[in-house]
């Protein structure tokens, strides 16, 4: 208890694995991102320094940030390389109180302690989906990081029952630290009319149903495409646009692609990444943003769509059926009917402004980095004090 005390009269020192930023977006990049600006708004007086490739990322995405607490991690070492050589020199270097990773933490190094968030496990809720390579390894590499860490956080209670009985670990020793929204989307205050001009200025692309999210099976980007050919919505001059990049191969979504009619192809967009302002105003200026996911541990898209007050059908399976503040714009992704007749309605009825008014009200209220920042500094806290 002493030498924890001890330890609190100076700042805590804290690593972030911030491998994430090396790659395209992803949702663990928007947690490290938003939950440390939080972090570092609130309590600047913590030493924080962050690992990666790319360290002029971490630069753009932390601003304030010393050049002297961004450290390189060394091409040459390659893939997992940070785990064998630059992460342990750090940490033995820089002797840290914690080092923070997302799914996977590499050995053990001196008194440092571990954080471990460990954003889902559909590849176990959801093995059709996954390869059984794929399944063992991360069950191996994920299961082991974190029950060995001394912090284990997930991102929505879905999730951490899921962790904590695939991995016998006690449920109370699961933290959960949920994502937020990020308001700065909402803050680029376009009116509707300005976003479509910005969309349609930029892109070439006006009156459209829009979906956000990095493309896999799960993701469902194959429902929604052959809904939209079902139901003629190409023929009406109704325009598809999904975001996000290919993390693994759909084989239905690219034979659906290969079939499309000329008008069709002239008609469906898929742009791998855009940036926030673009963001922000592809949300604002869509007619109807669909996200049929069938499995997330969390789900941010709908949540940004939402309080950018866009009308939004979502998916309520696995952790988003929590999000019932969508309702009745809420289906079951494995029930095509039902999915289909409230597609169809909402394309032709336009949803009620007071009910996305209320929506992008409790979205801004309930999904705060803020809080979420502060309920991960307070395990910090009680960890030292343990």
């Amino acid at each position: 208890m002493k030498r924890r005390l001890t330890m609190l009269a100076k700042p805590l020192k804290i690593f972030v694995d911030a491998h994430a930023f090396d790659s395209g977006y992803q949702g663990t990049q928007t947690f490290i991102r938003e939950l440390y600006t939080g972090l570092i708004d609130s309590h600047p007086e913590l030493d924080i320094y962050w690992g990666a490739y790319h360290t002029e990322r971490i630069q753009a995405a932390f601003p304030s940030v010393k050049t002297t607490n961004i450290l390189p991690y060394k091409k040459a070492n390659g893939g997992l390389g940070r785990f064998l050589f630059d992460i342990p020199s750090y940490l033995k270097k820089y002797r840290f109180d914690f080092a923070h990773f997302q799914y996977l933490a590499p050995a053990k190094q001196g008194n440092c302690r571990y954080i471990v968030t460990l954003h889902d496990v559909l590849f176990n809720t959801f093995p059709g989906d996954f390869s059984f390579i794929y399944r063992a390894s991360r069950n191996f590499l994920f299961g082991n990081s974190i029950k060995n860490a001394a912090i284990k956080t997930t991102v929505s209670a879905y999730s951490k029952q899921h962790i904590a009985d695939d991995y016998c670990i006690a449920a109370s020793k699961i933290h959960v630290i949920p994502n937020g929204v990020n308001k700065a989307l909402a803050q680029q205050n376009y009116n509707k009319a300005e976003a479509a001009d910005v969309v349609l200025g930029k892109f070439g692309i006006s009156n459209f149903v829009l979906y956000v999210s990095r493309i896999e099976p799960r993701k469902n980007h194959a429902l929604l495409l052959k809904k939209h050919i079902g139901l003629g919505l190409f023929e009406r001059n109704i325009a598809l646009v999904f975001i996000g990049n290919e993390s693994v191969k759909v084989p239905e979504l690219q034979l659906l692609i290969k079939t499309l009619t000329p008008k069709q192809q002239a008609l469906f967009f898929w742009l791998p990444q855009v940036s926030q302002p673009d963001l922000a105003a592809f949300y604002t200026a869509c007619r109807l943003f669909v996200y049929p996911s069938k499995a997330e541990g969390f789900g941010i898209p709908p949540l940004e769509a939402a309080i950018c007050k866009a009308p939004v059908l979502c998916s309520s399976a696995t952790a988003m059926s929590c999000y019932d503040f969508f309702e009745p714009y809420t289906f079951d992704p494995e029930n095509e009917t039902d999915f289909e007749q409230k597609f169809l309605d909402m394309i032709n009825k336009p949803t009620p402004d007071s009910h996305l008014d209320h929506v992008a009200d409790t979205v801004a209220n309930q999904y705060q980095w803020k809080h979420s920042s502060e309920l991960f500094y307070n395990l910090l806290q009680a960890d030292q004090l343990t």
